[in-house]
C-alpha cells in the first residue's frame, strides 16, 4: 500500500492549486507522531520554502528519513546542493554538452537562468541536460544557472521555493507534479497483494543485453511466486527508484553511465541491490580487478599494464609475455576492445588505437583454450555451469571483426552442464575469485588448457538468457536469484545484517 505526502511550509503556499488530503503543513508533519504502517509505503514531497540547515525544510527532509519514509528532497541531496564543489565535480560531464545548445559568439547574452520542475523544463534543447541535473540532485524545483567566460558552464544549482514562481511558472510546476505522482503512483497495486517490488533496469534496445527478452520475462515470473513484483525499468525512471524495495541490473554494467548512477542511489535509498556498486566498481575495470587478484595470489595469465608513451615498456612485451598476446581497454564487454597482436608491429599500431580510449593498458599472455567456461556465483554459491566456445574461425567468443546480424556480432556455441559436472579446480578458483569482490551475482570467465587453470575476468553483470545459462536448471535459476532477493529483503526488514 502506498501513500503520497505533499509538505509545504504554510497552507498558502498551496494556493493556487486544487485542495487534496495529500497535502499537509510543515508543522503537522513535524508533530505527527503516530508509527507508521509497516505495510505502508509513504512518498514525501517536501516543497518547503527553504532547505537551509536546521531549518523546517531540512527538518522535514531529516524526520521523513528517520520515520522511513521515501522523500525528496533527501538531506544528502540538500548537503550536497550547498556544496558548490561537490556538485562541480558531478556535473563536469554536463558543461560539455551546453555549447550545442546554448547561444554561442556573437550574442550579448552571458548568463541565463533555467527553472527545473522534477527533472522537466520547457525549454526542449535543455531537456537531457535537466534530467541529468535532476537525477544528480532529486529535488522537486531546481534553478539551473548558465554563464559564460569562454565556454558556456554551469554555475550554480539552487533549490527553489513554490512562492517565487509565478502564473506561468505555477502552470509548468503542476504540470510536473501530476506527471511527477501518477507515475511513481500510477499501477494500481495488483489484485495480489505482493510483499515486495523490485526494479529490473534493463535497455530494450541494446544490442547485446546481459538477459535475453525471455529471460527478462521468467525473473517477472520467478518473483510472482515468491510474493515480489519485478517491473522492468529503463534509465529513464530513475525518479521512481525510491518506489522500490530492491534494484536488479540487467543491463551492462559501465562506472562512467547511468547503471553505477542507479546502484549508487538505490544503495543510498537503504534498497537491495544486484549489482551493487562496489562490484560494479570491482570487476568493470580490469586494471583494477587485475591488482585485486594479484593481491589474493589468484592466478591469472601472466599480465602487464601498459602505460602510453612508453615505447621501452611496448618493445620489452614480447619478451615478457611472448607472441601472441593480448591487449585490452581496461572496460571492455562482450570482447570489445581486445586485440590479438603477432609481432611488435601489431603491437604498436593495435595500442595506439586503443590509447585513444584510455591512458592504461592490460597486457596479457594469450592462453589457447577451444572454450572458456563461465561459473556464476550468488551470495559465494556455484549457479551455473557453461563453456563458450570460440567463434568459428575466430580465438573470441564473439567476432565483431567478421560483421553481425541485427547489429549482434557471430559467436561460438555453448554448452550448459551441472556445476558438479564442472572441474573441482575452476569452481573452487571461481569461489576464490568472487570472495574477493563481494555477495552478489558474478560471472568468472576461467581458462583451463590442461595445464593450468587461469582467471581471465570476474564480470558482475553475468549473462543469463533463456535458452543458455538456464539450459540445465531451467525455471529454478531463475527462482534462486529471486529467492536471494527475498533473502536479503526479509533480513533487511528485520534488521538483520549479513
Amino acid at each position: 500500500m502506498s501513500r503520497l505526502v505533499i509538505v509545504v511550509e504554510k497552507p498558502s503556499d498551496w494556493g493556487s492549486y486544487y485542495p487534496s488530503d495529500n497535502v499537509v503543513s510543515a508543522t503537522d508533519y513535524l508533530k505527527d507522531t503516530a508509527p507508521a504502517s509497516t505495510d505502508e509505503r509513504v512518498q514525501v514531497i517536501n516543497l518547503c520554502r527553504s532547505y537551509k540547515y536546521l531549518g523546517v525544510g531540512y527538518y522535514v527532509s531529516l524526520l521523513a528519513e528517520a520515520r522511513g519514509h521515501r522523500v525528496i528532497p533527501s538531506v544528502r541531496t540538500i548537503n550536497d546542493l550547498r556544496r558548490r564543489s561537490l556538485y562541480g565535480l558531478d556535473i563536469g560531464d554536463l558543461n560539455q554538452r551546453l555549447s550545442k545548445f546554448l547561444p554561442g559568439g556573437g550574442t550579448d547574452t552571458t548568463s541565463f537562468g533555467l527553472l527545473v520542475y522534477f527533472g522537466q523544463t520547457g525549454h526542449a534543447p535543455l531537456a537531457e541536460i535537466a534530467r541529468q541535473v535532476f537525477e544528480a540532485f532529486p529535488c522537486p524545483i531546481l534553478k539551473i544557472e548558465f554563464e559564460r567566460q569562454r565556454i558556456w558552464q554551469i554555475a550554480a544549482i539552487k533549490p527553489t521555493g513554490l512562492q517565487t514562481l509565478d502564473d506561468a511558472q505555477e502552470d509548468a510546476f503542476a504540470s510536473a507534479l501530476d506527471a511527477f505522482s501518477r507515475k511513481i503512483w500510477r499501477k494500481p497495486r495488483a489484485r495480489k497483494s505482493f510483499r515486495y517490488d523490485i526494479a529490473m533496469l534493463h535497455d530494450p534496445n541494446e544490442a547485446l543485453p546481459p538477459s535475453n527478452k525471455r529471460a527478462l520475462r521468467h525473473f517477472v515470473e520467478a518473483g510472482k511466486a515468491l510474493g515480489i513484483e519485478v517491473d522492468p525499468i529503463t534509465r529513464n525512471d530513475y525518479s521512481r527508484l525510491a518506489e522500490y524495495d530492491g534494484l536488479f541490473i540487467r543491463e551492462t554494467t559501465s562506472l562512467d553511465n547511468h547503471t553505477y548512477r542507479f546502484a549508487h542511489r538505490a544503495e543510498r535509498e537503504g534498497m537491495v541491490v544486484i549489482d551493487d556498486p562496489v562490484s560494479i566498481l570491482r570487476c568493470t575495470n580490469k586494471i583494477y580487478l587485475n591488482d585485486l587478484l594479484r593481491a589474493r595470489k589468484l592466478p591469472t595469465p601472466r599480465t602487464e599494464v601498459v602505460f602510453r608513451d612508453n615505447d621501452a615498456q611496448l618493445a620489452a612485451l614480447g619478451e615478457s609475455l611472448g607472441y601472441p598476446l593480448v591487449l585490452k581497454i581496461p572496460d571492455g564487454s562482450f570482447s570489445r576492445g581486445v586485440v590479438k597482436v603477432g609481432n611488435e608491429e601489431a603491437l604498436r599500431a593495435a595500442a595506439a588505437e586503443l590509447f585513444g580510449q584510455s591512458a592504461l593498458l592490460i597486457a596479457q599472455e594469450f592462453m589457447y583454450t577451444e572454450y572458456d567456461w563461465r561459473i556464476g556465483v550468488l551470495n559465494g554459491q556455484a549457479l551455473y555451469a557453461c563453456q563458450y566456445f570460440m567463434s568459428r574461425g575466430h580465438w573470441q567468443i564473439y567476432d565483431h571483426a567478421s560483421g553481425s546480424t541485427k547489429g549482434v556480432p557471430r559467436s561460438g556455441g555453448f554448452k550448459t552442464l551441472p556445476v558438479r559436472d564442472a572441474p573441482s579446480d575452476v569452481v573452487k578458483l571461481a569461489l576464490k575469485a568472487t570472495a574477493a569482490i563481494g555477495d552478489g551475482l558474478y560471472g568468472v570467465d576461467i581458462k583451463a588448457d590442461g595445464k593450468r587453470v587461469a582467471i581471465i575476468e570476474v564480470n558482475d553483470n553475468p549473462s543469463i538468457d533463456a535458452g543458455v545459462e538456464d539450459a540445465y536448471l531451467g525455471e529454478d535459476l531463475y527462482r534462486r536469484i529471486m529467492g536471494e532477493f527475498l533473502r536479503r529483503l526479509e533480513r533487511k526488514r528485520l534488521g538483520i545484517s549479513d
